[in-house]
């Protein structure tokens, strides 16, 4: 695959972004709504899904590639940010919640990398978005982040974000490591992922992690995070008001407002 090469640095701990290099003519695609900030010459351009040419030529071939993204539950768009000028110029993404962004050289991984479905942020054009589905449907079913995952393939680097501290095991042939299904962030193809049920009545109904947890077997690599966002939206909705009013009662903004209107 012809991958641009981008550099690339991470800035921040808990609340991340990663600013971008990139030579004259090269790109890097990213996902609508993660863009920070850039700098001049660099032309901006939203286009249907991932860019690449794997999904054919025409319209059809752009349809194709944008409907995948539809299965994963996101935009059917994608931005692309092009140097158009002579030198240097730089691009940053953001995370969309506390956590850490995790670049991933597809090289070094076989040109594939398996990821859940809202954690890819950013890759250097040529690097193909698509699906992954699963190859036994308990993993649809009953694996608590959907039956469709992303898949990142080509030899170029991409980056992923996810919540809280982010830890990467290596496993052995045959090592597994059991997770909680919201945790795991990415792993490498050749992984084998199934879902299984906590045995146990009164471990599956009072133990707070629900009915089901993800085994990953070795060989290869596994992301896992700390916080899954599905938690801390969970746990915020939990504290949120449960008396009347709109959805956006109680915030700041929302008071502000009401006050110079008079209420």
């Amino acid at each position: 695959m012809n991958n641009h090469e981008i550099d690339f640095k991470i800035y921040g701990d808990d609340m991340q972004f990663v600013e971008v290099e990139l030579d004259p003519q090269e790109t890097v695609v990213a996902e609508a709504g993660s863009f920070m900030m850039m700098e001049d010459d660099i032309h901006m351009e939203t286009i249907f899904g991932d860019g690449s040419s794997s999904g054919g030529s025409g319209l059809m071939g752009k349809l194709f590639s944008a409907g995948k993204r539809v299965l994963t539950g996101e935009s059917l768009f994608m931005t692309t940010f092009t140097n158009t000028g002579m030198g240097k110029k730089r691009v940053s993404f953001a995370s969309p919640y506390p956590g850490k962004i995790i670049p991933m050289d597809l090289s070094e991984y076989g040109g594939k990398i398996i990821c859940q479905k809202d954690a890819f942020l950013a890759a250097a054009k040529g690097v193909q978005v698509g699906i992954e589905f699963q190859r036994k449907l308990g993993v649809g079913f009953f694996g608590g982040e959907g039956f469709i995952m992303q898949k990142l393939e080509g030899d170029g680097m991409a980056f992923v974000h996810a919540g809280g501290t982010i830890i990467k095991k290596d496993l052995l042939p045959g090592q597994s490591l059991r997770v909680d299904t919201g945790c795991l962030v990415a792993m490498t193809s050749d992984v084998n992922y199934e879902i299984e049920f906590v045995k146990g009545v009164k471990t599956a109904l009072f133990g707070g992690e629900g009915l089901f947890f993800a085994t990953l077997r070795g060989p290869g690599s596994v992301w896992i995070q700390s916080l899954p966002f599905s938690r801390l939206a969970s746990r915020v909705f939990a504290a949120a008001p449960s008396r009347g009013g709109s959805k956006d009662e109680g915030s700041i903004a929302r008071g502000i407002f009401d006050m110079f209107n008079g209420d």
